[in-house]
């Protein structure tokens, strides 16, 4: 991919986050006085900080709203920034890193939920949105880990290649799960089977794709990748602070942590290409 295509895709990007933006607006005027009629009896999302955060707040459904907002303007201001940043600088991670910025605009889905109590949608639909919600969230995770063996050395003339590769692998793991559309938590998230096989790929994505950075630190005699190692655990932290909360503890310690190891992958990677 030359530098003008992916200069290309980053305005398509801030395009696509600047719709959701505005569909979330629209969106939310029509949920907000949902949450107060919606049922108390869901299960709590099974998250380690919401676990944690649980034994001290119940959960509220506006702030899994605000979480969402937060979500969403995160996209748009990462993907802008990322645009703005390495408009003439070429890093072949970078557009693995702008996957993963975009996945969390897809968050908006779980307004379907809400949604589907005032307009109730055919249940193709419901299952449709869990799914493309799924693939948002895996596609991103896998772009990163992708990121990261680019850093240590992946082919980049391959880029369509392995976008492809990610698409379908995450497309194996996506239509092969079952999902209840009549079973949700109190995140807002629908109840999918082989929930701990997918935190577990989760965890093993979170810790691998932090240490094949730091492998690329050895392979790239540069410390710099060290940073953006520590800069991949600061934002998937964040990330999934901020979604998986469903109560106020969450989305202020989540949007910050996320927006911080962004912005800090983002600076180092700068700093190592930019001199290249």
């Amino acid at each position: 991919m030359t530098l003008s295509e992916r200069n290309i895709f980053f305005k398509v990007g801030i395009a696509f986050c600047f719709v959701i933006i505005l569909l979330m607006i629209i969106a939310s005027l029509l949920t907000l006085p949902v949450y107060s009629s919606i049922e108390e009896n869901f299960r709590r999302p099974a998250n380690f900080f919401r676990i944690l955060s649980g034994l001290f707040l119940e959960n509220d459904y506006n702030a899994v709203h605000v979480s969402l907002i937060l979500a969403v303007l995160f996209s748009f201001a990462g993907i802008l920034f990322i645009y703005s940043f390495f408009e003439r600088t070429s890093a072949p991670e970078i557009i693995y890193i702008s996957f993963f910025t975009i996945s969390l605009s897809f968050e908006i889905i779980r307004l379907i939920l809400p949604l589907h109590l005032i307009y109730t949608f055919p249940s193709f639909y419901m299952l449709s949105a869990s799914r493309l919600l799924l693939f948002a969230r895996y596609f991103g995770i896998f772009s990163l880990f992708t990121a990261s063996v680019c850093a240590a050395g992946l082919e980049v003339q391959k880029t369509r290649n392995v976008i492809m590769t990610i698409t379908i692998a995450v497309l194996f793991i996506v239509l092969g799960v079952p999902i209840d559309i009549q079973s949700w938590d109190t995140g807002l998230n629908m109840t999918i089977g082989y929930s701990v096989f997918f935190r577990m790929i989760e965890t093993i994505m979170f810790f691998v794709t932090a240490i094949t950075f730091f492998v690329a630190a050895k392979v790239r005699d540069s410390r710099e990748y060290i940073f953006v190692g520590i800069g991949v655990i600061i934002a998937l932290a964040g990330r999934n602070i901020l979604l998986g909360t469903d109560n106020w503890a969450g989305p202020v310690p989540g949007i910050l942590l996320l927006s911080f190891g962004t912005w800090f992958i983002c600076s180092k990677l700068h700093k190592i290409h930019l001199w290249l």
